[in-house]
């Protein structure tokens, strides 16, 4: 059961470095954290993998307040995503034309969901940015939407105002990633398997019910 659930873990993180080096090329907007990542890249010359990683750390001190617990899981995915939005960056070529580029962006958000509903399935530990998500719903009180939408807004805008790209991508991913989550995350969570860290379940069922029914979002308290 165990070595499933690493191996669900590494390979979910490695396609959702991938997927983020998929938007990047795309060019067409990207998730609001990873147009941070992309306007932190532009300012300080770092790869974006290498942002990926320390702004990843940074979030983690977050949690400290919070008394939030990180499990295996969400190291793994302080270090693996950004390390393989590198490889991906070094393998994927940048397109052009329209066509490539709307076709790279579906893919992009697509592999995204699967990425998600696969290292969440593996109930390892949720990411940094979720887990700052699930921490200030429980400790503030405040519900899981508002508490993501806040958040994403203030790095959305942190990053366009550092050069990140906003666009149709972070739109499409905004209206698309939490109901793809949703209809994966049961095809991919582990039977079982209990979480590891407090904010496990609350993380599962947060990024789920991302921009979507309420049913999700109310069901824990990211």
């Amino acid at each position: 059961m165990l070595t499933r659930r690493l191996l669900q873990l590494l390979i979910g993180l490695a396609l959702y470095g991938i997927s983020l080096a998929m938007f990047i090329r795309a060019s067409l907007g990207t998730a609001p954290w990873d147009v941070l990542h992309q306007g932190l890249t532009a300012r300080t010359g770092l790869s974006l993998g290498t942002v990926v990683i320390v702004v990843s750390f940074l979030v983690l001190l977050l949690w400290i307040p919070l008394r939030q617990w990180p499990g295996v899981g969400t190291l793994c995915n302080a270090v693996l995503v950004g390390v393989f939005a590198d490889i991906g960056l070094a393998l994927i070529p940048q397109f052009s034309h329209l066509g490539g580029q709307i076709g790279l962006l579906v893919g992009a958000v697509l592999l995204n969901g699967v990425a998600s509903a696969c290292y969440i399935g593996a109930r390892l530990g949720p990411g940094a940015r979720d887990g700052l998500m699930t921490g200030l719903a429980r400790r503030k009180g405040w519900p899981v939407r508002v508490c993501r939408t806040g958040i994403e807004v203030v790095v959305l805008g942190a990053g366009w105002l550092l050069g990140g790209s906003v666009g149709v991508g972070t739109v499409l991913y905004a209206l698309a990633i939490g109901p793809l989550v949703q209809w994966l995350l049961p095809r991919f969570t582990v039977p079982g398997a209990r979480p590891v860290s407090v904010a496990g379940t609350e993380t599962e069922a947060a990024v789920a019910g991302t921009a979507v029914p309420a049913t999700a979002s109310s069901a824990r308290t990211d």
